[in-house]
């Protein structure tokens, strides 16, 4: 299937993995690249610099296709060294980078000028527009249904993307309850040219993660999700659990009161905790709607040909059963 984005990342198939914490290692990114898809590593795991360096080489080791990094700009006191972290990118020779957060602005004549594809995370239509206003190759559209960080603006895909498709010139994909070769045809008949899939890529046989999270996302309904950090509109949806619970009645408690400090023990640190040691109860970890949707725990490379074979089903024989002249 070729599309706007699988010409512009040079990829079979127009699925991408995002960037997930502690998730987005390189054995995972080139698993769904040799699958045809776009793997990605994500930048901020990594400690250091050299370690992001380190990783894309043993990336390269295990692919000889295209991959992307994510590099998710935080506004905070101690920040990443971004500067290292670009250059390694480039010198890598990585093809592609998914940016989220903060406006990625000041790197953009870098990634460009070396030829890297910049693909940003955007989950309102101004902010689309704001990414192609500076030069972004793509955006990666992300419903009120995702997993991680939705906005605040509470606009689902069926709604937002048509938006974006009548807004934006540049190409865009649909994040967000995507699992499917049915959320892919849906996204390609709503504007968008290829789909970006986070919590169905963490349930997979390849996916680094302890199989308690895995078997928590297989488990869970689309009931299981709740949003935290709302008051501090720094919402994430994340799945339930005693950690998640404890969290929201804090907030309910101290309503405009609340302050970072009062959840820290439920936020902050968690990530090794859960993916690593599969300690389910630890906190809040990001997990999508899609959940739902989510009932087994395939390769990466089953669960691509698997998508794509149910979207040229759909196309070819599903859709065209509806003559309108008949």
């Amino acid at each position: 299937m070729k599309t706007r984005i699988t010409e512009m990342l040079g990829i079979q198939h127009p699925i991408i993995q995002g960037g997930m914490h502690y998730v987005g290692y390189a054995e995972m990114a080139a698993a769904v690249s040799n699958a045809g898809g776009l793997g990605i590593i994500t930048g901020l795991t990594q400690r250091t610099p050299q370690d992001l360096a380190n990783e894309i080489a043993r990336c390269r080791d295990m692919t000889d296709k295209p991959f992307g990094v994510n590099v998710t700009f935080l506004p905070t006191v101690n920040a990443p060294d971004y500067p290292a972290i670009m250059k390694v990118i480039i010198d890598g020779g990585v093809k592609a980078v998914e940016t989220a957060g903060n406006n990625p602005v000041a790197v953009l004549p870098y990634l460009k000028d070396a030829g890297i594809k910049v693909i940003h995370k955007c989950t309102a239509v101004r902010h689309a527009l704001k990414a192609q206003a500076i030069g972004c190759d793509a955006v990666s559209v992300d419903g009120f249904e995702c997993g991680g960080h939705p906005g605040e603006d509470d606009v689902p895909n069926f709604i937002l993307l048509p938006r974006a498709a009548d807004e934006l010139e540049i190409p865009f994909v649909a994040s967000g309850g995507m699992a499917d070769g049915r959320s892919l045809v849906a996204a390609l008949a709503l504007g968008a040219e290829g789909m970006n899939m986070g919590t169905r890529f963490l349930a997979t046989k390849e996916a680094p993660v302890h199989n308690n999270v895995k078997a928590a996302i297989v488990a869970a309904s689309e009931l299981d999700t709740r949003l935290v950090m709302r008051p501090l509109r720094n919402t994430e949806r994340v799945l339930t659990n005693s950690a998640v619970e404890e969290l929201l009645r804090k907030e309910r408690e101290l309503g405009s009161n609340l302050k970072f400090e009062d959840i820290m023990s439920e936020v902050v640190g968690v990530y090794p905790r859960i993916m690593k040691d599969g300690e389910m109860e630890a906190g809040a970890w990001s997990c999508g709607m899609v959940a739902g949707l989510i009932n087994d725990i395939p390769t990466c490379k089953e669960l691509i040909d698997r998508i794509m074979a149910e979207a040229e089903d759909i196309i070819r024989k599903r859709l065209p059963g509806f003559d309108s002249a008949g």
